[in-house]
Parts: structure tokens; sequence; C-alpha cells
């Protein structure tokens, strides 16, 4: 039998299943899409577990108050549903849909090296961790680097954030390094 899972840098890591809803094999979803309702649009699901990345079948889901449930394909119990809970889903990045120019994915910035040309002089920031939403803007969380601190650089395009090359993997900011 053949193993037909990704490869891990395949995947994109797009939400979480959280908890069961109900007896009938419904679970809720924590989604890291935006709208979170967007997860739902994925064909094919993967969801994380001890021994790896395994298909996931859902065959329904919707938003429900503030968050999504799903149901998982052949899961029609409570507790059968609960296997599933507290694991990752992700899907493949060719699932994913093209963005516009100068537009980027969360997953594409972690990692990047961050570089601040403030006041003319270049100071090595470190790389980026993770993003986070605040609300008013998205912020780039930044660790490491010549200083071995942790910073946190709105993402601001063109006001903070000067650049981004993908294929060089660096971000630029215009950060003061004292702040």
């Amino acid at each position: 039998m053949a193993d037909n899972s990704p490869e891990t840098g395949e995947l994109v890591t797009v939400g979480r299943i959280t908890a069961v809803y109900g007896v009938r094999g419904w679970v809720k979803v924590h989604s890291f899409t935006d709208p979170m309702d967007n997860i739902l649009q994925f064909q094919k699901w993967w969801l994380r577990g001890e021994s790896g990345w395994e298909p996931l079948a859902i065959d329904g889901g919707k938003r429900h108050g503030k968050g999504l449930i799903v149901h998982i394909k052949d899961v029609d119990d409570r507790d059968l549903a609960a296997r599933f809970c507290q694991r990752d889903v992700a899907v493949s990045r060719a699932e994913m849909p093209s963005l516009q120019e100068g537009e980027y994915y969360w997953h594409q910035l972690e990692g990047l090296q961050v570089i601040s040309r403030f006041g003319g002089s270049e100071h090595d920031f470190g790389k980026v961790a993770r993003l986070m939403e605040t609300g008013a803007n998205d912020v780039l969380v930044v660790r490491g680097g010549s200083d071995r601190r942790e910073r946190l650089i709105p993402y601001i395009p063109g006001e903070f954030v000067t650049d981004i090359d993908l294929e060089a993997g660096v971000i630029t900011v215009d950060w003061d390094p004292d702040f």
C-alpha cells in the first residue's frame, strides 16, 4: 500500500479542531483563515497525527455562533469525534488561492530574516517567529538578531515594513533598534 501523505513542507496549517459539538460527530474548529469560513473551501484536509499527517474527510461545515463546526465523514458519535480534538488541520500549499502582487500569507513571512535600516545604518533583528492579529493591524514577532531580543513590529507595508524579498528570505523594516 503506497503512502500518499504529503511532505510536511507541502502543507500549511489552517486551523485546529478544538472540541466536540453535540452528540452526532460534529466538532468545533478554530480557523486561522480570514475570513474564518474560508477553511471550508478546501477540498482535502490533513489532520496531524502521532505519526504524521493523515487525510481527514469532512462532509459538512458551517458557521455556528462566533465559530465554525464541521462534521467528520463517517463519524456519528461524540466519543469517536473526541479522538480528533486538539489536533491541527492543514491543507496543501497547492490549494491555497493565488494572492495579488504585494500580498503574502503568514506562512510565507514566518522564518524570514528581518533587517532594519533605521537612521541610515543596518541592524539584524533576527527572524519572524510568528505573526499575531491585534485588531488594528497584524504584528511581526521577531526574535534573535545581534542583541537576542524579541521585538513586536507592526506589519504595515509602506510605513514600518519597507520591503519583502521572499527569494532572498529578507524583510526590511524601518524600526528603531532601541524600541
